[in-house]
Parts: structure tokens; sequence; C-alpha cells
């Protein structure tokens, strides 16, 4: 019997959020087939850099530019899928920054998403599929608040 094939595959993605209104608002997109909202968030291809990936996966599934504000985390699992037809483990490495959002509309999103919308922080909090991604969010709103003026 030979011994399971593991792979590693690293992506990057970030919490792009503007204020609006007084409001906090991120980015999120609903991606199939389960219907689930998350994270924008996709492979680091060869010799690009993570916030590289991070920026251009922000872009091409929500539809903003934004530019990085800094690391939120670096978060690590393993899981099992099925790969050329052989069960594979696979170790992925997902590094999450803070971005803040510059331009373009969450209509222009790519078809690889359902839809990208603008939600109110706590919301996105509450629709995230992952508890891992609340998680994030949740650092991400610690940031932003800790950066935000005084009123």
């Amino acid at each position: 019997m030979s011994a399971m094939p593991t792979v590693t595959q690293i992506s990057a993605g970030g919490v792009a959020y503007r204020q609006e209104g007084g409001k906090v608002e991120v980015a999120l997109i609903l991606v199939g087939p389960r219907d689930r909202w998350q994270l924008p968030k996709g492979a680091v291809d060869k010799d690009e850099k993570e916030e590289d990936a991070a920026l251009r996966e922000v872009r091409e599934e929500t539809g903003l530019n934004a530019e990085l504000v800094r690391l939120i985390e670096r978060i690590e699992y393993w899981f099992y899928a099925s790969r050329a037809g052989q069960r594979t483990r696979f170790h992925k490495y997902v590094i999450f920054y803070l971005m803040q959002y510059l331009s373009g509309q969450v209509s222009d999103h790519d078809d690889e998403v359902i839809e990208a919308r603008w939600v109110e922080i706590d919301q996105a909090i509450e629709m995230l599929a992952y508890e891992s991604e609340k998680g994030i969010v949740r650092k991400a709103k610690a940031l932003i608040t800790a950066a935000l003026p005084e009123e």
C-alpha cells in the first residue's frame, strides 16, 4: 500500500473595508455550490508575492481595488480530497490582510463568484460560513477601530 500524498497549498486574501455613513463595511463574496458567504481569497501563483496575490484575488472576486494596511493573520489547516482520482491530504495556509478600499464596484466581480457585496462589519461576522473567517473579521474590526479617530 502506498503512502497518501500530501500537497501544500498557499492562498491569500483579505478584508477590504470602507467607512460609509459612520459605519464600517467589508466586502464579502457568495460562492457555490452551497451558497456560502466568505472572504475573497485564492491561490498564490508560482513566483507571486503573497501580498500581490491577496490584492489580485480581492480585485478579481469583488471588483474592488484596495491597498494593503497590514497582515491580519495566517491560518493553517488540513483536509482530505480526491486529486487525480487519489485520496490526498492537503496542508493549507491562508494569509489574510487588512485592506483599505480605493475604488471599484462590487458588481464587477468575476464569474467564480455568485455575488459580492458591502456588508456592515458586525453583520458580516454573522453571515460568514467559516468560524476561522469570523475570527479574521473580528481581528480586522479591532484593528480598524483602533485606527479610527476619536469622535
